[in-house]
């Protein structure tokens, strides 16, 4: 199967994770999804690996304990606004994480004065957050402003985590490496943020199983393992700025999901915005194509895309 058809395929199924995870919010907590989405991911991924002969032991943990730490809040917090907002919404603000890049790139060039600041990174920025105004403007009901600010703060740390994703490749650690770690840094997150939400009294901890949810947990997790393995072999055999516009057709998928199974309208002005994220994701991919190596620009989607 060629690349192309591998990112295709790879957004289709994280679209569909998407669909899973908002169902599964009738029935559980965000963090409690995040942990069984994890527990799923390390029991599958350390399982491969330990069947290859893999070694799953590690010589920077606190570069894992970084990553994992800015990538499992990224996961929660997503999780949470697509349990709160319309499915495209929501989706479509986990995209922004390529534009975040941008701004700190940009930020970067300013304060250390390392290189100059690129006109094209400022205009996907720019773009970026005109398309965010359009986005939650016209979909977002007052008390849904809240979500939608979370959403976006998700997308920045999924940027934050692709740093930390950066700094792990550059130490030489593989990517199957990387992600059992951020998984197993979820199951333990989201046990204690289950937790202590139920000594808070916010929660009443960890919900009994039913056959259906139980289900959306599994397909949450087999779903997000899946498009992460596709995704890998993607960027493994096409290039990275090909792939990086093609994901964005999850935006797609995940209107398309939101119309067929939720019911939601997605007028002209949120259409408009999300071309204009789709745009400045890609403009801001574009822009550094040059500085990312394809094992790097890959191991970035396990931070956005959980």
């Amino acid at each position: 199967m060629s690349a192309s058809l591998l990112i295709v395929a790879a957004t289709f199924l994280f679209a569909s994770m998407g669909v899973c995870v908002k169902l599964a919010s009738a029935y559980y907590d965000a963090s409690e999804i995040v942990m069984y989405r994890s527990l799923i991911g390390v029991l599958l991924v350390g399982g491969m690996a330990l069947a290859q002969g893999k070694s799953l032991r590690t010589s920077v943990p606190l570069k894992h304990f970084g990553r994992s730490l800015a990538g499992v809040l990224a996961l929660s917090l997503w999780f949470y606004s697509i349990s709160q907002l319309p499915l495209s919404t929501a989706m479509t603000l986990s995209y922004m994480s390529s534009v975040w890049m941008a701004v700190f790139m940009i930020l970067g060039a300013l304060l250390l004065k390392t290189a100059p600041v690129r006109p094209r990174l400022v205009t996907a920025v720019l773009l970026g957050f005109v398309g965010v105004a359009l986005v939650l403007r016209p979909t977002l009901a007052q008390d849904q402003i809240t979500a939608g600010l979370i959403g976006l703060v998700a997308g920045m740390l999924s940027a934050l985590a692709y740093l930390q994703v950066a700094g792990l490749g550059r130490a030489g650690e593989p990517e199957y490496r990387v992600v059992f770690y951020f998984s197993l840094g979820g199951v333990l997150a989201g046990a204690l943020i289950t937790s202590g939400m139920q000594q808070l009294g916010l929660s009443q901890g960890l919900h009994a199983h039913s056959l259906k949810g139980a289900g959306l947990l599994l397909a949450v997790g087999l779903l997000a393992t899946a498009a992460q393995l596709l995704m890998t072999r993607a960027y493994g055999r096409g290039k990275a700025l090909v792939n990086a516009a093609l994901q964005y057709l999850g935006i797609v998928f995940s209107v398309g999901y939101a119309l067929l199974f939720f019911g939601e309208r997605v007028d002209a002005g949120a259409l408009i915005g999300m071309g204009l994220i789709v745009a400045a994701g890609v403009g801001a991919s574009w822009a550094q194509a040059g500085r990312q190596s394809t094992p790097q620009s890959t191991a970035a989607q396990e931070s956005r895309t959980p």
